[in-house]
């Protein structure tokens, strides 16, 4: 099994694009299909704290975030990540995990960083 890990989706030229990177880099990564899978909490504040990030970073702000009021900056991580559980197209994407680190690969040469 690899030790890298995408949360992917396939339908974000962002997410194919640093999928291919990976594969060109010689990563065969673990593919995970987060909106099939969906997320819990425990592994969302776990992302988060790998990448030293808060909820509000990886909220994907197009879409749904702004029609459910997620975009209001009153708005906690508490919230936002109980969001994120209910609705997994709320999170930005890819998010890639290696034994050097977690990142958010937007832009798609983030994914650079980790491996």
């Amino acid at each position: 099994m690899s030790d890298t890990v995408i949360y992917h989706n396939p339908a974000c030229s962002t997410s194919r694009n640093t999928l291919a990177l990976l594969r060109e880099k010689g990563v065969e990564p673990k593919v995970v299909e987060y909106l099939k899978t969906g997320w819990t909490k425990d592994q969302l504040q776990g992302l988060l704290k790998a990448m030293g990030k808060r909820a509000r970073d990886i909220l994907r702000t197009r879409g749904p975030a702004d029609e459910m009021g997620l975009t209001d900056p009153a708005v906690s991580d508490e919230a936002l990540i109980a969001a994120m559980v209910e609705h997994p197209v709320l999170v930005e994407r890819p998010i890639v995990v290696t034994p050097k680190g977690t990142v958010l690969c937007r832009p798609v040469d983030q994914v650079l960083t980790v491996l």
